[in-house]
């Protein structure tokens, strides 16, 4: 998610390692963890695949010279790639992928907006009907995990509900508009 995340940035605008931690903390934190020890051998990784590269170097606060990388084509179809990808994973970190996922929205076209939202709202509903299926909590502290978490899955059923809604408010507009 992180390579993801990074690379969707970096599409936006060139940064720097640091300007890109702070971008990623702002967007992300609530999806993602960063830290310093992850950002710069991630930069180097994508510059060695060929996903970015050093658009140029200026001096830093401290006068170590600090590289602005900027993104490649190559960079961007990975990104593209990523923002496609369903990969099996857990529970959590397919919700944290999705949001990830969410702040790029603006970058990606209509129709594959609705088709990321519908397959979190199908996985939604469909870990809904699975967890109420298997539910028998042990006490009230169990029940009321379980009560916490069906009411989380619920609020995020209907805020899906209400972004394909947008979703097709925009393209009805959009249509009206190049009429």
């Amino acid at each position: 998610m992180l390579e993801l995340s990074a690379l969707g940035l970096l599409q936006r605008e060139p940064l720097h390692g640091y300007r890109l931690k702070q971008q990623l903390e702002l967007f992300m934190s609530s999806c993602i963890s960063v830290n310093y020890g992850a950002i710069y051998p991630l930069l180097h990784r994508l510059e060695e695949r060929g996903y970015i590269h050093t658009l140029t170097e200026e001096a830093g606060d401290a006068g170590t010279p600090r590289k602005i990388y900027a993104i490649t084509e190559k960079g961007r179809d990975r990104w593209r790639e990523q923002m496609l990808a369903q990969p099996q994973d857990s529970w959590v970190k397919i919700r944290a992928r999705f949001m990830v996922k969410f702040v790029f929205f603006g970058d990606i076209e209509p129709e594959i907006r609705v088709k990321l939202i519908q397959h979190r709202l199908n996985a939604c509903q469909m870990r809904r009907e699975y967890v109420d299926t298997q539910a028998s909590p042990g006490d009230r502290y169990a029940q009321a995990a379980l009560d916490r978490h069906l009411a989380m899955l619920d609020r995020e059923v209907t805020w899906l509900k209400q972004q394909l809604a947008q979703e097709s408010t925009r393209e009805v507009s959009k249509l009206k508009s190049s009429a």
